[in-house]
């Protein structure tokens, strides 16, 4: 009932009120106050509602009737759900607007589980009911939800699956067999496996086993690993009408195999012909594969003979040799074979050359334009040395053979 005013006007006499007396006037406006004092009551005891399975959000509106006034807590609806409701799969919610109760699922329905469900909601009002008022079997109901069947995609167990697996396997190898069902129970489907997302192209599936194998080699050092893990995308699909698709995660850490030798860095390096520091250049050495496939590295001259009289390398540490000179050299371009072999099993070595310029220095400049113009490899220079130490002899040969 709405709050009502009421205004009276009193009117006062003297003199008992004779013709001849004084009069006075006044308004009294006296104001009724609605209470709660009529409960909230159901338009009806069963409400019915729908859903599919798999879905959320309001499936059913309830609607009351309160006689009391709109604008106070008297009125305004409380819903509840009483029972029915042991998953927390459904909330109720009022409709500011027209005072309705919301039934919403807010956890997704599952029809192999429970094909229905039947809540009992009860409506109370914000404000407490006055002392003789109590709320009666009206202010319950009955909600009875019906799930329907959807064609549901196949889940992967476990998703995602993660394996482990070394790199330059043969082609052809198993890596993993997945497992997916299909939460259909009732309807007895099968299900089918296919390649999704395989960025590499490296693997392949049965389609009915579900075991993945190689197509080519896995190979830890290519740029569609990360952080030594490769990730392919499966997808499962029954044959329900229409079909319904899961997808799956395989996830493979690859790990090394020794399949990279290590290379040297800089490539190049400039020296003095008349320099008294007889450093050349600190090499570094790199890896692809990680430990321990990779350093320590060993660091060694080529095996042309010779060369130790003229070069000396020195290892520093784990990763980096200083190479130097044993005597000054003349200007020219050197070409240094340098062997430089990782600690995996077996290990590999790399036979590389590091090109040295014996340049021109003056005043603190350093002119290596004439030793671009020479070219001169090590081979040569002891095949040089050698022609020059033989012309030196054979004269005093034949002196004697003479």
């Amino acid at each position: 009932m709405p709050s009502h005013k009421y205004e009276l006007e009193i009117v006062a006499k003297d003199m008992a009120g004779s013709d001849v007396g004084l009069t006075g006037t006044a308004t009294a406006t006296i104001t009724i106050t609605d209470k709660n004092d009529h409960a909230p009551e159901f338009t009806k005891p069963l409400f019915q509602a729908t859903v599919n399975e798999g879905v959320t959000g309001v499936i059913v509106n309830l609607t009351v009737e309160d006689k009391d006034d709109p604008t106070t807590g008297g009125w305004r609806a409380v819903y509840s759900i009483i029972n029915g409701n042991p998953g927390q799969s459904f909330e109720m919610n009022t409709n500011a607007q027209n005072n309705q109760g919301m039934l919403t699922v807010v956890k997704p329905l599952d029809y192999e589980i429970s094909a229905f469900h039947t809540l009992l909601i009860k409506v109370e009002n914000e404000d407490l009911l006055v002392p003789d008022v109590a709320y009666g079997p009206s202010s319950t109901a009955t909600v009875q939800v019906t799930v329907v069947d959807v064609n549901e995609g196949p889940i992967f167990y476990p998703d995602p699956m993660r394996v482990t697996r070394r790199e330059n396997i043969p082609i052809g190898s198993a890596v993993a067999t997945l497992n997916a069902t299909d939460p259909d129970t009732l309807q007895h489907q099968t299900v089918k496996f296919a390649v999704l997302k395989d960025p590499a192209g490296w693997l392949s599936v049965h389609p009915v086993k579900g075991t993945v194998n190689t197509t080519a080699i896995l190979d830890r050092e290519s740029t569609y690993v990360k952080d030594n893990t490769y990730t392919a995308v499966f997808m499962a699909t029954d044959n329900g009408s229409p079909p319904a698709t899961g997808t799956g995660t395989l996830v493979i850490t690859l790990e090394d195999g020794n399949d990279h030798a290590p290379s040297l860095y800089p490539s190049v390096a400039r020296v003095c012909e008349d320099s008294k520091d007889l450093s050349v250049v600190l090499l570094g050495g790199r890896d692809e594969d990680i430990s321990p496939n990779a350093d320590p590295f060993k660091f060694e001259l080529g095996k042309q003979a010779g060369l130790e009289k003229t070069w000396k390398i020195t290892k520093v540490n784990n990763t980096h040799a200083q190479v130097s000179l044993l005597h000054n050299l003349k200007r020219a371009n050197y070409n240094l074979p340098i062997i430089v072999t990782d600690s995996g099993m077996p290990p590999l070595p790399n036979s590389t050359e590091i090109k040295v310029q014996v340049c021109t220095c003056k005043k603190n400049k350093m002119d290596c334009s004439a030793a671009d113009s020479l070219h001169m490899s090590l081979a040569v220079l002891i095949c040089f040395s050698f022609i020059t130490l033989l012309c030196k002899f054979i004269p005093v040969f034949l002196y004697f053979y003479l």
